[in-house]
């Protein structure tokens, strides 16, 4: 692995910065990605020489572009290129401000998308390239609470997968990294379900591994993915029984509680929420 250009998004915290900082200690150069330049930079330059740190919002295709452009010319050719950048809002659908639905379509989705249309065309010319994704759990599962935001990550994965068909035989990989809920500022608040809290090495561990020996789906545990695949052949209403003791009810866990709100308004910005519907019969 030692010497590839690898570029990180949502790179300056939490696990973005755990893969950049494992990358940079197995040797790789690592451009480090994120919509705050300057905690882009800062830990950059925490994490060594070999590291440098860029300012990008995934969202805006122009900037995602010109970020790439800059890495190439610090380094040359991309190698890897890590979609981790992600944003999440979390209580009861009907409540959801419009402005975070969009948000997090925009970052988790379109980002995911302009970094693949971005970087594919150049590794595909060269016939080697790989992209890794750090999606969710919640590309297969859709805990009570984040309803849209598992909608974002089972559109990656969906995107992923018909991407990957067209582009077998070119020598450009696609993973996608499965995790269950991390120790991190995304998910503050909210709760595991029945697995234990993961911290954000246990992800960049497992993305280092996907890099150094590609897989398209990983799963972090490991285990998750078989208990997915023998849960999804069980009867509907034994499947929604078992789901029920697994996932976590991401609305009961954020009920009455404030310690996201510094989170959300910090990656979606001042929302209202939707009015509360009023019920009776109209005169």
């Amino acid at each position: 692995m030692k010497g590839q250009v690898i570029a990180v998004t949502g790179g300056a915290r939490g696990i973005g910065r755990e893969i950049a900082a494992q990358l940079a200690r197995a040797g790789e150069r690592v451009a480090i990605g994120d919509i705050d330049e300057s905690a882009a930079r800062a830990t950059a330059t925490e994490l060594g020489a070999q590291v440098r740190g860029f300012g990008v919002d995934v969202a805006d295709r122009d900037s995602f572009a010109a970020f790439l452009a800059a890495v190439e010319q610090v380094w040359g050719p991309l190698e890897v290129l890590v979609n981790n950048a992600g944003v999440m809002w979390v209580g009861p659908f009907d409540r959801e401000p419009e402005a975070a639905r969009r948000r997090q379509f925009d970052v988790n989705v379109h980002g995911v998308i302009n970094g693949v249309t971005l970087a594919v065309p150049a590794m595909r010319a060269r016939g080697a390239g790989h992209i890794v994704t750090v999606a969710s759990a919640a590309s297969k599962l859709a805990p009570p609470g984040e309803s849209s935001y598992a909608a974002t990550k089972h559109a990656v994965f969906g995107y992923l997968s018909g991407v990957r068909a067209e582009l077998r035989g070119s020598g450009v990989e696609l993973s996608v990294i499965m995790p269950t809920v991390v120790d991190t500022e995304l998910a503050t608040g909210t709760a595991t379900g029945a697995v234990a809290l993961l911290q954000p090495a246990d992800v960049a561990r497992a993305v280092l591994r996907t890099i150094e020996r590609p897989r398209f789906e990983v799963t972090v545990p490991r285990y998750i993915g078989a208990l997915l695949r023998a849960v999804n052949v069980l009867p509907a209403a034994l499947r929604d029984r078992v789901l029920l003791g697994m996932v976590p009810d991401q609305v009961a866990a954020v009920h009455d509680s404030s310690s996201r709100a510094d989170y959300e308004h910090k990656v979606c910005g001042p929302t209202e929420p939707p009015p509360t519907p009023t019920t009776g019969n109209r005169t």
